[in-house]
């Protein structure tokens, strides 16, 4: 009796006459949202993840329904039509002798005793994503990166840490846009005459520190469009596939997105920018 090789050299062949030679299967890297078809089933869905087993490692798919099915990793897809041997992404790694964020590592460097400048972030999220790429240079310049849990408190926050020549603050804003409500925080702040020279506060457009992150990173041709009134993370995750059901899937979704950026290239240099910008300020002696 025959039996069918999911990983035989025919199972991706568009015929078996000797006029037609098979396919032979490309590899391909694994990517979010990427849409497979299983050859021997065909079945057909978007990636929304993979995991290892006991058995190796296997790629979920999510088919129109919202039907989640898991298949070895390897050989036995179709990617637009063409044969594919399925890779795990290969993990980027800082250029020898480079940090994430692409400046010169200092061999055996050691943190310095923080300074008295801090830098201030909107949420937890943002902070994370700046000591991703950012974390070797913070420490060994010293600075303390906080979240601010908003801006709305600024000025009080502001006005109790008396910031100095010495004791700078360096704040990134959301969303720093001409007629926000964060562009006319902002714009107090610049105008308040006890700041001059000590507050720096600049910001990024995007709605959220998730959209700095470049969409390709995330396996996505674009970060979709929330309208307003809507919850913009669970409406993120909801349009790109991904759970989105209470803050527990919000959290997930996040590390999953942390985890796809290694280097200062996985982030949109409208952010990278503008945090190098705030570095420079606070450690200026």
């Amino acid at each position: 009796m025959n039996t069918f090789d999911r990983y035989g050299s025919d199972v991706l062949s568009a015929t078996s006459s000797a006029s037609h030679r098979p396919k032979k299967s490309v590899p391909v890297e694994l990517k979010l949202g990427m849409v497979l078809e299983d050859a021997m089933s065909g079945y057909v869905g978007a990636v929304v993840g993979a995991q290892k087993t006991t058995a190796g490692v296997v790629v979920n798919l999510e088919d129109r329904r919202g039907s989640v099915r898991a298949f070895p990793l390897g050989p036995g897809f179709l990617l637009e039509g063409e044969p594919v041997d399925l890779r795990l992404p290969t993990k980027k790694k800082a250029a020898p002798g480079r940090t994430a964020s692409g400046s010169r590592a200092v061999a055996g460097a050691k943190a310095r005793v923080a300074r008295g400048s801090r830098i201030w972030v909107e949420g937890k999220h943002d902070a994370e994503l700046v000591e991703k790429i950012w974390g070797d240079d913070l420490r060994i310049e010293g600075v303390v990166v906080e979240p601010l849990g908003g801006l709305d408190d600024v000025a009080d926050k502001l006005a109790e840490f008396s910031p100095d020549k010495n004791h700078r603050v360096g704040i990134l804003a959301d969303h720093l846009v001409t007629g926000t409500k964060e562009s006319k925080i902002a714009e107090a702040v610049r105008r308040d005459p006890r700041y001059r020279e000590v507050v720096h506060i600049i910001g990024h457009p995007y709605v959220d520190i998730w959209q700095a992150v470049k969409p390709h990173v995330v396996g996505i041709s674009q970060w979709p469009v929330v309208p307003r009134g809507e919850d913009w993370k669970t409406g993120i995750l909801r349009r790109i596939g991904w759970p989105h059901a209470d803050h527990k899937d919000v959290a997930r979704g996040w590390v999953r997105i942390l985890g796809k950026v290694t280097t200062i290239a996985d982030v949109e240099p409208t952010l990278s920018g503008r945090v190098e910008e705030l570095i420079d300020f606070v450690t200026v002696d």
